[in-house]
């Protein structure tokens, strides 16, 4: 069963979030670009403040996700991943999977920057359209929602908990956004 995703009301990220996208299975990526598109006017992001990186496959996410987690100027506040892979008849779609899921996960810890990985392995073309095409399924909204969420808490860490001199966080601290 899927879960519905609600809407939530956020206040702006004040980094740039960047989005890469998948070409391949487009009409389905372009389904959770719309719903990340609409999350992030909901939350007050101009166009300005997002960055949208299109390439050709899911496979090569994890390259431009590597060149904006190493990017200094400007520094992003969360990176999207969105491709949409269908099962085919060999392992190839899973070990494409696989890798993009290690690798985003490598640059997640590498980087302390929040990577949220919504490349989907589907087994059929209905599975891909409940998770990208259904309003209230969209995993693009939700992706968006986890970016800007995760965004906002590593910006309030780091100002509380600055690397310079500051104490270390304690037990009954509370972070939350």
């Amino acid at each position: 069963m899927l879960k519905e995703i609600k809407i939530s009301d956020f206040s702006r990220c004040s980094l740039p979030i960047a989005v890469i996208a998948s070409k391949y299975n487009d009409a389905f990526v372009q389904g959770l670009l719309d719903g990340v598109e609409d999350t992030l006017n909901r939350a007050k992001m101009s166009d300005k403040d997002v960055v949208l990186i299109r390439v050709p496959g899911a496979y090569e996410i994890p390259v431009m996700a590597g060149k904006v987690a190493r990017c200094q100027t400007p520094r992003f506040g969360a990176i999207i991943c969105l491709g949409v892979v269908i099962e085919g008849e060999t392992e190839h779609a899973r070990l494409i999977t696989e890798a993009v899921t290690f690798e985003l996960a490598k640059l997640q810890a590498d980087h302390g920057l929040p990577i949220v990985h919504e490349v989907l392995l589907v087994k059929s073309e209905e599975q891909a359209r409940a998770r990208c095409l259904d309003e209230k399924h969209n995993r693009g909204r939700e992706a968006a929602q986890t970016a800007l969420e995760m965004a906002l808490l590593v910006e309030t860490f780091d100002e509380k908990f600055s690397l310079k001199g500051a104490e270390e966080p304690r037990f009954n601290d509370r972070l939350e956004h």
